[in-house]
């Protein structure tokens, strides 16, 4: 019983210091809060002087909600100190409300006072960075006269539809340059009335328009580099797609050969002579398909030739006993209607469904079609064979379904069947006798593989 009670005690002990310790985290979480409302309080006041009053709304709201639950924190905090006592569950339980409300308005004023101090701290130095604008716009205007300089050399050489995306880049350089220093001016006026938001606006519209010349700029010295690199480029491949032809020959001449070869000679007679301004990147985009096309096509002869093409009088036989298989299922099933089960009639749906997408695989009706081209013939193999392996599939079924649906006692309908003889089996002699059809028919058509 001691050591019960000692260890009890212990326990007590215990308790009783976690809750000392939070009950201090609570009130030390309190007055931090606190202080930190009232210095955001200080920051929003500058916040909206620098940025007006629409950046700020969202600090605004937020300052408004953690007030408020601030309220319940300190109401709490003074249900633990007034004059009536409290049990250590009241306390505990109040205290963890306290810690946890002074975190949470903690964590929403740091995130919406971060959002807010990259914006002040471009207000501040807004100054300085109108002088920068300035600065940028000066330094960028002396490239003006080269940027057009290397245009009017480019035109020399280059069609004008490869020159549209630079053409004009020089001018536009020039009117957002002067839209920039314009912007600049604008925000100094609205900075010295006050009007800080209207003055950050401009600030922005500055340095944006700034930022879009020099990209301009640049695109005009990077055009004439690229296109340098596209001529080169397109004379080796120029080479490399005459030789691909001199191999193209040598290859089996499917008609998808013959078509890419006859797409390649006609890039490549496309091309301008020497002397005649070019748009190097319209030709090279053109003989890339063009050759990317004729690989395409080498690949999938080679693939074909490596792959015997079936015959087309084994292809129409094999399109023949599908169609054949195809109607005794049909016709077995839709005599005995009462007895077929769902899966016999969910085969002969499927084999019914491949027969109709074997007609517009080949565009025409399969039964009648007399020439069926080389490509096309494997695949509409493979359906036909799909077709009667469903159809005598279904046959199977429909067999297994009307031998159970027939009355097994040969006694049942009086003597041996219907005038008393032997007529009990003779649905199943029949329909063995169509499979059998159908099996031979069947090895048949392997035969002529």
């Amino acid at each position: 019983m001691a050591g019960f009670w000692g260890k009890r005690k212990r326990d007590e002990q215990e308790l009783q210091a976690q809750d000392a310790d939070l009950a201090k985290r609570a009130g030390s979480a309190l007055v931090a809060a606190d202080e930190r409302v009232r210095v955001t309080t200080d920051e929003l006041v500058f916040a909206e002087a620098e940025l007006g009053p629409d950046a700020t709304a969202e600090l605004r709201v937020a300052l408004t909600a953690v007030r408020q639950h601030l309220g319940e924190a300190f109401r709490l905090n003074q249900l633990n100190h007034d004059e009536i006592p409290d049990t250590a569950e009241e306390l505990r339980s109040r205290n963890a409300r306290i810690a946890q409300l002074c975190e949470w308005a903690q964590d929403v004023l740091d995130e919406r006072t971060s959002a807010l101090a990259d914006k002040i701290a471009r207000a501040r130095r807004a100054p300085e960075i109108i002088v920068g604008v300035r600065a940028d716009a000066a330094r960028l205007r002396t490239r003006i006269p080269h940027a057009r300089d290397t245009v009017e050399r480019l035109a020399a050489r280059y069609a004008r539809e490869a020159l549209a995306q630079v053409e004009a880049n020089p001018a536009e350089a020039e009117q957002l340059l002067g839209f920039a220093e314009h912007s600049a001016s604008v925000a100094e006026r609205r900075r010295e009335a006050g009007q800080r938001e209207q003055a950050n606006l401009a600030l922005e519209a500055s340095t944006e328009s700034v930022r879009r010349a020099a990209t301009l700029l640049d695109a005009v010295e990077t055009f004439e580099v690229e296109a340098l690199r596209a001529e080169s480029t397109l004379a080796a491949i120029v080479e490399d797609s005459r030789g691909d032809l001199v191999v193209a020959l040598k290859e089996p001449q499917t008609p998808g050969v013959t078509t890419a070869i006859a797409e390649l000679r006609a890039a490549l007679g496309a091309l301008p002579p020497g002397g005649v301004n070019t748009d190097p990147f319209a030709q090279l985009s053109t003989l890339r398909d063009a050759n990317a096309g004729l690989d395409a096509a080498i690949a999938a002869a080679r693939e074909r030739a490596a792959r015997p093409i079936p015959p087309l009088e084994h292809v129409r036989h094999a399109i023949d006993d599908a169609d054949r298989q195809l109607a005794v299922a049909r016709d077995v099933i839709a005599g005995h209607r009462g007895w077929i089960g769902a899966d016999a009639r969910t085969r002969l749906a499927e084999s019914e469904r491949i027969r109709i997408d074997l007609d517009r695989y080949l565009g025409t009706s399969a039964a009648a079609a007399t020439v069926i081209d080389e490509d096309h013939r494997e695949q509409a193999m493979a359906m036909a064979r799909r077709v009667a392996y469903l159809a005598a599939e279904a046959l199977q079924l429909a067999q297994r379904d009307i031998d159970s649906s027939r009355p097994q006692d040969p006694g049942q309908w009086g003597g041996q069947g219907w005038g008393g003889g032997r007529r009990g089996g003779g649905g199943s002699d029949v329909m063995g006798g169509i499979l059998g059809g159908l099996v031979i028919g069947g090895l048949l058509d392997g035969m002529f593989d």
